[in-house]
C-alpha cells in the first residue's frame, strides 16, 4: 500500500472544488445553477435585474421600506431607487450603529446603447444608430443575433417596456460584418482594436420600404420601421429620443462542456455575484447577529458615476433609514461610526486563467476555473492605481471565516503586472470608512457577449456570501 502523503502545515495546498465538494453540496450547486441559468436567460438589463429581484424578494416576504414605520430584528425590507439601484436587508440583532454586513455587486454590464436619434436609413437599409457602453471588445459584437431591451417614456409619462428578439417568433437584429473577400485593406490589416470602429456597431433593423407611401417620399424603409413600432407599442420617433434601449445578445444562458461543469451567459460580470448574493440573503437561517444587506448597483462599468451607482448618496441613505427605523440617532457622527464598523464584500468577478492566452497571466497568481471563489486583495492597474487594497487584518478574517465554514477559495490578480487591470465598487465603500475586500468567481471570456463561469465557483460564491451574512462579526 502506498504511503499517504504527509501534509506540511506551513504549505498552502490549492484544492479543486470538484474534488472536495460533498455529494449533497454538489447537488445544491446544480440546483443553484439551474435557477441562475433561468434567471440569466430573461434578465438582460439592470432594470430587468431590479424588477425580477423585487418579484423574488416579495415572494420571500420582503416589503418596501416605504411601508415600514419601524424595524425590529428579523424584518426583511428592500429599497428601489430609480429602478436601477436595489438594496435588500434582513435586520439583525445588533444595533446598526455597531456596523452591518454588506455584499455589494453591480448589475450593469457592457452592452450597446442607442443614440438619441436612433433610426436612420442608408442605401434603402434601416439601422439603429448606437453608442457602446463600457469596456467591450468591439470586434466580438458583429454577426451575432441581437435583441432590443429597455424602456421608452411617452410624452404623457407612460413607460413602455420593449423586448424584441427573445421569443422564438420574434425577429432579431444583427450588426453586419464585411466579407472576408474584400476586407484585406479596410479591416484585416488594421490593429484589432480598430478593425470594427464604434460607429460601425449599428445593427440592421429593416430592409422593406413602406409601399403605401408616395413614390417620391424619402426614407421609406426607416418610416416603415417607425410605423411598425407605432403600431405595436404606440411610440413615435420623438418618444425614442431619450429612451433607454439596449442591444444585447439574443440567446439564453446554457451549460458549457459535455460535463456541464460551466455556465455560459451574457453578463456574468457581474450578475453572477448579484444573483448569488441575492440567493444567499434569501437563505439566511434565523435572525443574523448583524444586519445583512445586499446592494445591486448601476453604472459600475463606466466608472461608478451617477445617482444609481455606488458613489450615490443613496448608499448612505440606506444606513440612515436603518438607523432611524430601529430607533437610533441619525446624526452625522452616528452614521460615520456605523460605517467605521461595517464590513463589505465587494462582489465582482475576476479573469480566470486561460491556457489559450497564457502570455497575459502570471500563472502562480491567477484564479483558476473550478478552484472556488476568488478573494482578491487589491485591484487597480499600473502600480495599483485606483485600487482598493484590503487591509491584511480584514483579509485574514475572511480567510479564517471561509476556512472554518468549508468555503473553497483562491486568490489572484487580473493578469500580469502592467498587462492591464480593472476596478470595482470597493473604493466607494472604503472611502466611507468600511472594511472592504473584493470577492467573486473567476470568469473566462470576461467582457465578451458570452462569458463562462464554473458551476462550482458559482456555488462557493453563494456559500461565501451566506456565511458572511450569518456569521461575520467585528
Amino acid at each position: 500500500m502506498a504511503e499517504e502523503k504527509k501534509k506540511l502545515p506551513y504549505v498552502l495546498e490549492k484544492k479543486n472544488g470538484w474534488e472536495v465538494i460533498t455529494s449533497d453540496e454538489r447537488e445544491k450547486a446544480y440546483q443553484l445553477s439551474d435557477k441562475y441559468i433561468s434567471f440569466m436567460s430573461k434578465v438582460k438589463t439592470e432594470r430587468e435585474f431590479v424588477k425580477e429581484s423585487i418579484r423574488i424578494l416579495e415572494e420571500e416576504g420582503f416589503v418596501s421600506i416605504d411601508k415600514k414605520e419601524s424595524l425590529k430584528p428579523g424584518d426583511k425590507v428592500y429599497w428601489n431607487f430609480r429602478n436601477k439601484f436595489l438594496t435588500a436587508a434582513v435586520v439583525g440583532k445588533d444595533p446598526v450603529s455597531k456596523g452591518v454586513n454588506i455584499v455589494a455587486s453591480h448589475v450593469d454590464v457592457p452592452h450597446i446603447d442607442i443614440k438619441p436619434y436612433p433610426i436612420y436609413e442608408d442605401s434603402e437599409l434601416a439601422y439603429i444608430n448606437s453608442h457602446y457602453y463600457g469596456g467591450i471588445k468591439k470586434f466580438t459584437w458583429p454577426a451575432i443575433p441581437l435583441a432590443l431591451h429597455g424602456v421608452v417614456v411617452k410624452s404623457d409619462g407612460e413607460v413602455v417596456e420593449v423586448v424584441i428578439g427573445e421569443d422564438e417568433s420574434d425577429p432579431v437584429l444583427t450588426i453586419t460584418d464585411i466579407a472576408i473577400h474584400i476586407a484585406r485593406k479596410i479591416q484585416l490589416g488594421k490593429n484589432i482594436s480598430e478593425a470594427v470602429p464604434g460607429e460601425n456597431l449599428d445593427p440592421l433593423v429593416g430592409s422593406v420600404p413602406d409601399t403605401e407611401l408616395d413614390e417620391k417620399e424619402k426614407d421609406k424603409v426607416k418610416k416603415y420601421i417607425l410605423k411598425l413600432l407605432y403600431n405595436k407599442y404606440g411610440i413615435t420617433e420623438e418618444d425614442l429620443v431619450g429612451a433607454e434601449l439596449q442591444l444585447v445578445p439574443a440567446w439564453s444562458a446554457r451549460y458549457v462542456g459535455l460535463d456541464k461543469g460551466a455556465i455560459g451567459a451574457f453578463g456574468h460580470d457581474d450578475r453572477v455575484c448579484g444573483y448569488t448574493s441575492l440567493a444567499a440573503l434569501l437563505d439566511i437561517e434565523g435572525v443574523p447577529q448583524r444586519t445583512a444587506i445586499a446592494m445591486f448597483f448601476d453604472k459600475e462599468e463606466i466608472g461608478s458615476v451617477g445617482n444609481t451607482s455606488s458613489a450615490s448618496y443613496f448608499v448612505d441613505r440606506t444606513l440612515a433609514d436603518l438607523l432611524y427605523l430601529t430607533g437610533e440617532s441619525t446624526d452625522a457622527r452616528t452614521l460615520m461610526l456605523a460605517w467605521d464598523s461595517t464590513a463589505v464584500l465587494s462582489a465582482d468577478v475576476d479573469a480566470a486563467y486561460d491556457p489559450l492566452w497564457k502570455g497575459a497571466y502570471d500563472p502562480s497568481n491567477s484564479p483558476y476555473l473550478g478552484y472556488g471563489v476568488t478573494l482578491t486583495k487589491y485591484t487597480g492597474s499600473g502600480g495599483k492605481y485606483h485600487a482598493n487594497d484590503a487591509h491584511a487584518e480584514f483579509y485574514a478574517k475572511m480567510k479564517k471565516l471561509f476556512k472554518d465554514n468549508s468555503v473553497v477559495w483562491q486568490t489572484g490578480e487580473l493578469g500580469k503586472v502592467d498587462e492591464g487591470g480593472g476596478g470595482t465598487v470597493a473604493g466607494d465603500f472604503a472611502n466611507r470608512g468600511a472594511d472592504v475586500v473584493d470577492i467573486g468567481p473567476a470568469v473566462l471570456g470576461l467582457h465578451t457577449p458570452f462569458e463562462v463561469v464554473s458551476v462550482i465557483d458559482t456555488y462557493y460564491s453563494y456559500k461565501a456570501f451566506k456565511v458572511f451574512y450569518e456569521k461575520y462579526t467585528k
